[in-house]
């Protein structure tokens, strides 16, 4: 008897930990997986390229580093696709050439990818096409959350971002995404430097966080690379 009543209080005792544990996750407004995303023992160096060699994650970059005296004049659908830097903020020279040196870079490594995608905005779509890593596809579903009004609202936004971190990309293959600051923080906490990337593995429905590559990173990486291959 005694031992009956022990198992049910047990039993009890783990479906209330894990009621906390759900509610603590939602009270921070960050998704389960996310939360999830934190225990998971992050890769740097040569074991995240080697990682990346072997495909199945999805890396996110914010823009290159951009003209920051100028700001977004977002009145009407369609402002974000303009790339005068009287209307819209656009990419510096340096973040063009920083895009052109981390593309070169991870075509290097022999990183492979399958598809890049972008948000709208001129300054992703320049990044994207400044790495150099494919035909780059426009998507709204990482729409920076200053325009987030003309797609539903900012937890939209959120949202779509979440799905598509969770999407795995082709066996063999990585996806690359090019978008804003403001969404990424929204959806995972993250929070990216210009032209920084942060490494996601679509996990059962979810995403982790896997490493995080600033931009010098990337050139220090294929450098050493190229002194392991002179040895």
């Amino acid at each position: 008897m005694l031992m009956m009543v022990g198992s049910v209080a047990a039993n009890r005792r783990g479906r209330f930990l894990a009621l906390v544990a759900i509610a603590l996750a939602l009270g921070t407004g960050a998704p389960a997986d996310f939360a999830a995303a934190q225990e998971t023992e992050k890769l740097t160096g040569q074991s995240l390229v080697q990682a990346l060699r072997g495909g199945g994650y999805n890396v996110y970059f914010r823009h290159a580093a951009t003209d920051w005296s100028a700001g977004d004049n977002v009145a009407a659908p369609g402002d974000w696709e303009s790339c005068d830097p009287k209307r819209m903020r656009q990419l510096s020279a340096a973040g063009r050439e920083t895009a052109r040196q981390v593309g070169q870079a991870m075509r290097a490594l022999k990183i492979p990818v399958s598809r890049v995608f972008a948000s709208p905005y001129c300054r992703t779509v320049d990044t994207a096409r400044a790495l150099g890593l494919g035909a780059v596809e426009t998507t709204t579903d990482v729409m920076n959350l200053l325009a987030a009004q003309f797609f539903g609202g900012e937890s939209a936004i959120t949202a779509h971002t979440r799905r598509r971190l969770s999407t795995p990309p082709p066996v063999g293959a990585n996806n690359v995404f090019v978008a804003h600051g403001n969404v990424i923080r929204a959806a995972t906490g993250e929070y990216p430097a210009e032209a920084e990337a942060i490494v996601f593995r679509p996990d059962g429905g979810g995403f982790s966080v896997r490493g995080r590559v600033p931009p010098k990173e990337w050139m220090r990486l294929a450098a050493s690379l190229r002194e392991l291959r002179k040895k």
